[in-house]
């Protein structure tokens, strides 16, 4: 009874990490106003990139790939690879969907990668290597991010134990969703590359 009361709390505390809204809370600290009004309207570091610059970009990209990282880290310590599934699908649903943002919050990628990382390394780095090998080719980042996630979700299916590759399908189909209209643009040939306006 206990452990399942500590596996509660760990899932509820991954949420709650995960739905900080880096993004949001350091642009505004930087005077560069509410980007979910810019843009492309969401939280996360390719936004902040477009509406507040590098620097403050990489610090977003930071933070929330750190949220996810620790709450997996902590999840890790104390349990088995359930508890870290959960508590990594816990934390990328409250980076996606936070509750003080009315469930509209970022897409996930960063806050998805660093959660592979801690759960399992070698995801992370196929994931990483998946999205340059794309992203070099294309030079478009949401076609990058949803082959990385696709290829991802496959390696994790046959490499991974239960618990991670469970998880890796779930926040698969998590972020591919988010990036649904990304989707309709890449089909329709709309969707711009790197440094295109």
């Amino acid at each position: 009874m206990i452990d399942f009361i500590i596996s509660i709390i760990v899932i509820a505390g991954s949420y709650l990490l995960g739905s900080i809204p880096f993004g949001l809370l350091i642009a505004k600290k930087a005077g560069k106003g509410d980007i979910r009004k810019k843009g492309s309207g969401n939280i996360g570091a390719t936004n902040v990139l477009r509406t507040a610059g590098k620097k403050l970009a990489a610090v977003t990209l930071a933070l929330d790939a750190g949220k996810g990282a620790l709450a997996v880290g902590i999840a890790k310590f104390i349990g088995g690879d359930w508890l870290i599934a959960f508590a990594g699908i816990a934390a990328v649903l409250g980076h996606i969907f936070p509750y003080w943002l009315q469930f509209k919050g970022g897409k996930g990628v960063a806050t998805t990668i660093a959660v592979f990382a801690v759960a399992y390394w070698p995801l992370a780095i196929f994931t990483c290597a998946s999205w340059l090998a794309v992203f070099y080719i294309t030079r478009i980042s949401s076609m990058s991010a949803i082959s990385a996630i696709i290829f991802a979700m496959v390696f994790a299916f046959f490499m991974a134990s239960n618990a991670i590759a469970l998880m890796a399908i779930i926040l698969g189909a998590i972020v591919i969703y988010k990036h649904k209209e990304n989707i309709i643009r890449i089909l329709r040939g709309q969707e711009l590359g790197f440094g295109e306006k």
